[in-house]
């Protein structure tokens, strides 16, 4: 596995750490008793029980150890010290469609923790890479599937 520099903030750094807790316990816990629970029937050579609970701890140790990994390559982002005279990770940006007059808010963050329905973008998607490095009163072009859009940077803030 590469050793990619995950950038974090500690809201995103408290889940990562929040769901690998689970996973190590909790989650352990009930694929543990699913097991037991399946081999109890008996044979396994064609317990359809026994193999999804298998596949379900397989899984389980997986993002677990995803999650290790991301976490041991982990920087975090301090929300504090966020420049707001420049769009950065973890500043929060209102921008305005020049088309449409509609208006937007977002964070920008690392890809880990992007959810763009919640208004966090990655800074390597193509709004968040193009608002980088950018001022209030700046105009930027986004590349979108269905051709340009330009924005404009309303306002800069934490």
């Amino acid at each position: 596995m590469s050793k990619k520099e995950v950038l974090l903030t500690y809201e995103g750094l408290k889940k990562l750490e929040e769901e690998l807790e689970f996973l190590k316990g909790e989650r352990r816990k009930e694929i543990a008793e699913r097991i037991k629970q399946a081999l109890a029937f008996g044979d396994i050579s064609e317990n359809s029980e026994y193999d999804e609970a298998k596949n379900e701890q397989a899984q389980n140790e997986s993002r677990i150890m995803q999650l290790e990994a991301m976490l041991k390559n982990a920087t975090i982002i301090d929300e504090d010290e966020v420049d707001t005279k420049v769009v950065n990770l973890g500043a929060k940006v209102k921008i305005r469609d020049i088309k449409t007059k509609e208006e937007f808010d977002y964070q920008i963050v690392g890809s880990t923790e992007a959810d763009p329905a919640s208004s966090r973008i990655s800074n390597e998607s193509p709004v968040g890479s193009a608002l980088l490095g950018h001022k209030v009163g700046d105009t930027i072009d986004v590349e979108v599937p269905g051709g340009k859009i330009r924005y404009k940077i309303v306002n800069i803030y934490k």
